[in-house]
């Protein structure tokens, strides 16, 4: 499931709600407010005008060629709601830059003040007429720059009036601006910080009343303490900020770019550090300059450009990482592609539609399958592990020309589900078992659930780790602030007691090994998704049973300070899967309902599932659209094209486990609409995935020893 920068968020200002109180944070208890996500993501089919993206020993970050409009914005759009700049406020900075002149001066950013009051709503006119006026003077320098002390206050009629906030470069300081009392501009320089060397580095600026503070790769700070407190009526409506410069060409930003994060009511010093890598310490780095896969770093004066790398043509094309950064053309797909280490990603290619569905293949299985997780492997290919009933174990497949073959069998007991998982080079799989294995003593009660890892000289997958679980019927893997975490959701513990932790495991580099990292309290879990939106991240459980009842909540989890906290609770009905999607900048979860039961009473299968929006105003997930599913168990989205889909594993309708699953397609307003039904047996899984162009479904039968995938034929 890809994930993209959804910067509705940032226009609004998320923020953290407490469902059993009702209330909203203050303006300064905003969580980090990701600047330069904002205009990099506002269109995410191409890059901003006047931006280019490079590389940098390994490392990608954004050059400006000009101060075009679309990298400056109201600052309402960022601070909702906000009249008033926070007393208290951090900036975190990561950027890259090779020599200034000695009597230049570049802006990383500024906020700045309307013109005039009356021409508060003239906003982005204003700003071209400013850009137009100033290609005049594209070419004149500053000629006299004063040395300037710690501390003193700017008067010139340039930014008297229209500075509020603002940083920028010299060759041997850093310089801070910020408007101050009676409306004059106090000015602040970092002696020693000598940015200008080439190399990368994180900067994190502290601003507080009494203080103004920075810390460089998480260094010892330097400390200003200005004459008198800094004001807290700071009035910034109307205001503009400015990425790479001040809305005009004099003190463009010449050097890279990587992350410009504000954060508003607190020190974001300890978000980032201590950090194992601190000259690239993390808050939020835009997913465009953070999906490429490094594995280490070129000498710091090369700098690869995406835009000069020569593009290759023809039908197949290797991609490793002596191709890295190489584009590709393949004539017969109409495609233009971008190697970034191990994979190809799409820049451009011709739309396709959705044309019908056919029968690919039947695989026959040694016995019912739960679940089958499709991945690539590094020099093998595309591989699919199932999650095998059977206490004799499960497999994993590789995929040929005929589609998949039988590679290698696993011993597992009563699998439940698999998940794949990578750190760096190396490859994992770790699987959820349900059975006690050969103590059948322990069934029901402790589980042994296990992480294997692929072995390049043995070419299989090799036991790794053991972890203590109860029935654990899914796990999760993601990444945050590059610490790799697992989530394991445990169902129940014995046959009546399904409130119980599930448990968030996170990788210690030290032992080499996952450790308990976090408890979450669960009821029947069945599943975790994992997503994020922007700078923030979130777990979703379903929750599918209580002991009494399958109407219970599932909970939506925020990482705030290291941990998840409770974001929102939704009620559902024995929730079996959640699948998080975007089309467009709209952000969509839709979980899977089972069935609803209550007590002794009857099971209803037929059941509504229900699709969700982000709703930007209400900082809440609401109801978007309702969906008749059967004993739902699973819902897996793609894209075809310009197409969306999501197809329902329908798995029991009272009376049949034989019936249709159900693929819908996006139709606007309309919402989702079925347009094929796909013959399924027990369905438990879906899966989606591409191969030589070609795309594919495949589904996992949990009643009979079969699984079938499906060949999706385009026009």
């Amino acid at each position: 499931m890809t994930s993209l920068i959804f910067v509705h968020f940032l226009l609004l200002g998320l923020r953290v709600i407490d469902t059993t109180a009702g209330t909203w944070r203050r303006c300064t208890d905003l969580l980090p407010l990701d600047l330069l996500s904002f205009v990099l993501e506002r269109d995410t089919s191409k890059l901003v005008p006047g931006v280019h993206m490079k590389q940098a020993g390994g490392v990608r970050g954004v050059q400006l060629s000009s101060p075009h409009t679309s990298m400056s914005f109201l600052s309402s759009q960022v601070l909702a709601n906000c009249e008033l700049l926070p007393t208290e406020f951090s900036i975190v900075v990561t950027l890259k830059v090779g020599h200034i002149a000695s009597k230049r001066n570049e802006y990383i950013f500024s906020l700045m003040e309307p013109k005039n009051a009356d021409k508060r709503g003239a906003g982005q006119k204003e700003e071209e007429e400013i850009i137009k006026r100033d290609i005049l003077e594209r070419n004149k320098e500053e000629e006299q720059h004063e040395e300037r002390g710690k501390e003193r206050r700017v008067q010139s009629t340039d930014e008297r009036g229209r500075v509020i906030l603002g940083m920028r470069l010299s060759r041997k300081r850093l310089h801070f601006f910020l408007k101050s009392h009676g409306g004059v501009v106090e000015h602040w320089g970092f002696q020693g910080a000598r940015l200008a060397d080439n190399q990368w580095h994180t900067l994190v600026l502290v601003v507080a009343s009494h203080r103004v503070k920075l810390t460089v790769d998480c260094s010892s700070p330097q400390e200003i303490i200005p004459s008198r407190p800094l004001p807290s009526d700071l009035n910034i409506e109307g205001s503009r900020f400015h990425i790479g410069s001040r809305g005009r060409w004099k003190g463009l930003y010449s050097g890279l770019l990587r992350q410009l994060v504000l954060v508003p009511g607190s020190d974001a010093t300890h978000y980032v550090c201590p950090s194992s890598d601190p000259q690239l310490a993390a808050l939020s780095v835009p997913p465009l300059l953070s999906d490429l896969s490094v594995t280490g770093r070129e000498d710091g004066n090369h700098v690869t450009s995406y835009e000069t790398e020569r593009v290759s043509v023809g039908l197949e094309q290797s991609c490793s990482e002596l191709q890295q950064g190489q584009m590709w053309f393949n004539p017969h797909r109409k495609g233009l592609y971008l190697c970034d280490g191990t994979v190809w990603i799409t820049v451009l290619e011709d739309h396709k539609r959705l044309d019908y569905v056919v029968e690919h293949q039947v695989l026959t299985t040694s016995s019912e399958t739960h679940d089958v997780e499709v991945f690539q492997v590094p020099g093998m290919g595309l591989m699919a592990a199932m999650a095998h009933r059977s206490a004799s174990g499960s497999a994993v497949y590789l995929w040929g020309r005929t589609g998949f073959q039988l590679y290698q069998n696993i011993s597992t007991y009563e699998a439940l589900a698999w998940r794949h998982f990578s750190m760096g080079k190396k490859t994992f799989l770790v699987v959820s078992n349900s059975g006690g294995g050969t103590d059948k003593r322990k069934h029901s009660e402790t589980d042994i659930s296990v992480i294997y890892k692929w072995s390049k000289r043995r070419k299989r997958f090799v036991r790794f780790q053991t972890l203590q679980t109860l029935c654990a019927r899914d796990w999760e893997a993601f990444n945050i602030n590059r610490q790799t975490y697992l989530a394991v959701a445990n169902h129940r513990q014995g046959d009546n007691n399904h409130t119980i932790n599930s448990v968030i495991y996170k990788w210690n580099k030290l032992t080499k090994s996952f450790e308990v990292h976090q408890m979450l309290l669960t009821s029947g879990a069945y599943d975790w998704e994992f997503f994020t939106v922007g700078p923030y991240h979130f777990l979703v459980v379903a929750n599918a049973f209580d002991g009494v009842t399958t109407s219970v909540d599932s909970v939506i989890y925020v990482w705030v300070s290291g941990s998840f906290q409770v974001f929102q609770t939704i009620k559902t009905f024995c929730a079996t899967d959640w699948e998080m999607f975007q089309i467009g900048s709209r952000v969509f979860l839709v979980v899977a309902n089972g069935h609803r039961l209550h007590g002794n009473g009857p099971s209803r299968y037929a059941i509504n599932s229900t699709i969700y929006e982000l709703d930007m105003i209400g900082r809440l997930f609401v109801r978007f659209q309702d969906i008749v599913t059967y004993s739902a168990v699973d819902w897996e989205f793609f894209t075809l094209g310009e197409e969306y889909f999501l197809v329902v594993a329908n798995s029991f309708n009272g009376e049949s486990y034989s019936l249709n699953s159900i693929l819908y397609r996006w139709q606007g307003y309309e919402g989702f609409v079925p347009v094929h039904w796909l013959p399924t047996i027990g369905c438990s899984d879906w899966e989606f995935f591409s191969s030589k162009g070609e795309s594919y479904l495949i589904y996992s039968s949990a009643k009979a020893p079969l699984s079938k995938v499906f060949k999706l034929k385009t026009y």
